[in-house]
């Protein structure tokens, strides 16, 4: 294995991901190459792929990200996070005066990146922007809003599951609004890979995380341990209502429908010139 080629894989430290990809970047599947495993909040892989800072040959991506370096990644059929009501929340304190999407003209509000999917999604279905956005860490949203230094907060990955424990609640589902409005499931990240691999390696990457996925659903309790290592929050539970709504059918392959709904989100952020114009994000030779 020593001289196989070597190909770094970014992917966050979140429970989805370190299950999905624990028999990939653990060398657990047959391969041409050896993948070496990247952990980075979501938000930083995003700017490293669009800074062009270190870019990696194997990166998630949120979707704004991708549609920045849409010449350069191109979505493989595997690894997704794509689904139906696990799009992100806008949450405010308890006690807090606003009651949905429109009170945020007023609002301070967190945001986990500017890059992200998330705030993508607020900045085309709120009615009015936020007087102000502040970017942050996900792990440091919930806390923020919590203590009074931001009205609301937009968050994402195990913290829907959490933000009671904060004395939080629910402002708006994003999800739900965007799945009203499309009828199709909603797009959150995507796995890319550089446009420069040759297309037998394109294939093969496809081929090995989607392997690596369904090991995971087969015999979930093999990447358990990489699990707890890596995740924010500590309770099983959490992390398994956390794998059991993020990597489903769509990780394994995305299919036509999940096509159809990174193209959509696409579309749509374009259309509102929130994105840049560009080329598809898939690969047609491989």
């Amino acid at each position: 294995m020593s001289g196989l080629r070597r190909l770094r894989f970014g992917f966050s430290p979140c429970p989805n991901d370190t299950f999905a990809f624990w028999a990939a970047a653990h060398g657990r599947l047959p391969a041409s190459f050896v993948l070496e495993p990247v952990l980075a909040d979501i938000e930083a892989l995003n700017e490293r792929a669009v800074t062009r800072r270190e870019p990696l040959p194997v990166t998630k991506l949120s979707l704004p990200a991708l549609a920045a370096v849409v010449d350069d990644y191109a979505i493989l059929p595997s690894g997704a996070a794509l689904g139906f009501g696990c799009g992100p929340l806008v949450v405010c304190r308890e006690a807090a005066r606003w009651h949905g999407l429109d009170d945020l003209a007023g609002a301070r509000v967190a945001i986990p990146g500017r890059h992200t999917t998330a705030f993508l999604l607020l900045s085309v279905l709120a009615p009015v922007p936020p007087r102000e956005v502040v970017p942050m860490r996900f792990e440091q949203v919930m806390p923020a809003v919590a203590r009074g230094d931001c009205d609301a907060g937009l968050v994402i990955h195990e913290s829907r599951f959490t933000y009671r424990d904060h004395g939080l609640r629910e402002l708006a589902d994003l999800g739900v609004s965007w799945e009203r409005a499309t009828g199709g499931p909603l797009p959150l990240g995507v796995i890319a890979a550089r446009r420069d691999l040759d297309a037998a390696t394109f294939r093969e990457l496809g081929t090995v995380l989607r392997a690596s996925v369904e090991l995971a659903r087969r015999e979930p309790e093999r990447p358990r341990a990489f699990v707890q290592q890596h995740a924010q929050e500590l309770a099983a539970d959490v992390q398994r209502r956390h794998i059991d709504l993020y990597v489903n059918d769509f990780s394994v392959d995305l299919g036509a429908q999940g096509r159809s709904a990174i193209e959509a989100l696409l579309a749509r952020g374009r259309a509102a010139g929130l994105l840049p114009a560009g080329r598809s994000p898939f690969r047609e030779d491989a």
